[in-house]
């Protein structure tokens, strides 16, 4: 009876460490931060107005000084890609829930979670800057929560004549005199209303490779995506030299820069989409 006794403990410890080892060994999904540093080069970026001592200011490739007074950009259409190849796409079709709004004035906003992102190694990110072309209109009653967020009056997403969204929103200050600078960037349309079609297309999908593999598991990893402002001038595409003016070379100000004008300002932050598939992003660093 003894011997029968300790045959029942033994197994029954046996089986728990059995569960304890499947529970360990084979994790099913957990959680991945993605974590944006906006920099002017190796420099995270401070705002600040006209005046300020603390902005951090940068000199592009033309000699041109500048600072931010308000930093914007739209992240959506995020997959991540497994070491062998397969793709594994996180709510691409919802902006409610796989899109969001990264503000250099809202710590918060800087740190994007993935839930439930399926266990494996992860040698690859992709996601857009902007909103994919079929995703990119003003559907309160489809997608509120991005909605509410893109139109808030300190967010400012959204363009006025209700074509879509802003991609990006950049307020600041250039030349040693501090003419105002305000780049915003988005999709445009042509057309008169009710027969509408798509303009320039400003919707950049961007590919960044993994330092080392992000592995989920038991535990959460963190992936560290910079943003390089300073190719907001000095791009791989395009030098660009700010001028206020009204003519067609005016690119300091949305009211004046032409959609041709835009363009090589989304080709700097995004790429242009052949030769150029990273932009201003890279990733920096990854924790397991």
């Amino acid at each position: 009876m003894q011997n029968f006794k300790k045959y029942l403990l033994v197994s029954a410890f046996s089986l728990g460490l059995i569960s304890c080892q499947n529970s360990d060994d084979n994790p099913v999904a957990n959680n991945v931060t993605l974590e944006f540093n906006n920099t002017f080069k190796n420099t995270t970026i401070v705002l600040g107005g006209s005046a300020s001592a603390t902005a951090t200011t940068n000199i592009s490739a033309e000699g041109q000084v500048h600072h931010f007074s308000e930093l914007k950009y739209v992240i959506s259409n995020i997959r991540l890609i497994k070491a062998d190849g397969n793709e594994v796409p996180y709510k691409i079709n919802d902006l409610d829930q796989g899109a969001t709004v990264i503000d250099q004035s809202k710590p918060e906003t800087l740190r994007y979670i993935l839930s439930n992102i399926p266990a494996g190694e992860y040698k690859r990110i992709k996601f857009g800057l902007g909103v994919k072309r079929d995703l990119n209109v003003l559907d309160q009653v489809r997608f509120p929560k991005f909605y509410a967020t893109a139109g808030a009056n300190d967010t400012q997403m959204m363009w006025e004549w209700g074509a879509g969204y802003r991609f990006t929103k950049i307020e600041g200050f250039y030349g040693t005199d501090n003419k105002q600078m305000s780049i915003h960037t988005g999709s445009t349309i042509k057309g008169s209303e009710g027969n509408f079609t798509q303009g320039v297309d400003a919707y950049r999908d961007i590919t960044l490779d993994l330092p080392k593999n992000a592995i989920v598991d038991n535990k959460a990893p963190k992936i560290t995506v910079k943003a390089d402002f300073d190719k907001l001038l000095t791009g791989k595409i395009n030098t660009i030299v700010l001028v206020t003016g009204t003519g067609s070379d005016g690119n300091a100000t949305p009211n004046i820069h032409t959609a041709n004008q835009m363009i090589k300002f989304v080709d700097n932050l995004g790429g242009n989409g052949s030769s150029d598939i990273s932009g201003m992003f890279s990733v920096s660093g990854v924790e397991n």
